[in-house]
């Protein structure tokens, strides 16, 4: 299993380009996982519904399950993310943060506007569709989900 990180500034893009990225990866035959950075203020499950009111009862873990979805929730005392990704991800190819700046996985910036953290944070590559100035060893990519699917095969998978 292979882990990159996606930053850039709030309203960057993140999300919309990794909707793009996520089905180039499929259709090269990837199993691909994603974990999405949050504040501590955001409450992932629903106040008022049975799974929140179970964890508030006290339960561990709380597994949301139907016949077509499922979700686990769980709360923690900072625990680094590394421990989910492995004790959940493992089976898969290929897990793309969201966030996670401050990680010591390796990155790509979704860059779109202001100063690029590029150069104040270390990053394999800049994707963006904007002029921009990069550290010479930091690659920039273009928006374009199949050239940064070509990147991360060369840079994760290549033998």
């Amino acid at each position: 299993m292979k882990i990159i990180a996606v930053i850039g500034h709030k309203g960057s893009g993140k999300t919309t380009f990794l909707r793009k990225l996520i089905p180039a990866l499929v259709a090269r035959g990837y199993r691909v996982g994603t974990a999405k950075h949050v504040g501590p203020e955001v409450e992932p499950d629903t106040p008022g519904k049975d799974t929140q009111l179970h964890r508030e009862a006290g339960a561990e873990r709380v597994l949301l399950y139907s016949d077509l979805h499922g979700a686990l929730f769980w709360d923690h005392d900072r625990v680094p993310v590394d421990e989910y990704i492995t004790r959940f991800m493992t089976d898969l190819d290929l897990v793309l943060l969201e966030g996670f700046k401050g990680s010591d996985y390796p990155k790509i910036e979704v860059f779109r506007a202001g100063e690029p953290l590029a150069g104040r944070i270390p990053v394999l590559a800049v994707v963006t569709d904007r002029p921009v100035r990069v550290p010479d060893d930091v690659e920039v990519l273009p928006l374009d989900p199949e050239a940064v699917a070509d990147f991360l095969e060369a840079e994760l998978f290549a033998p």
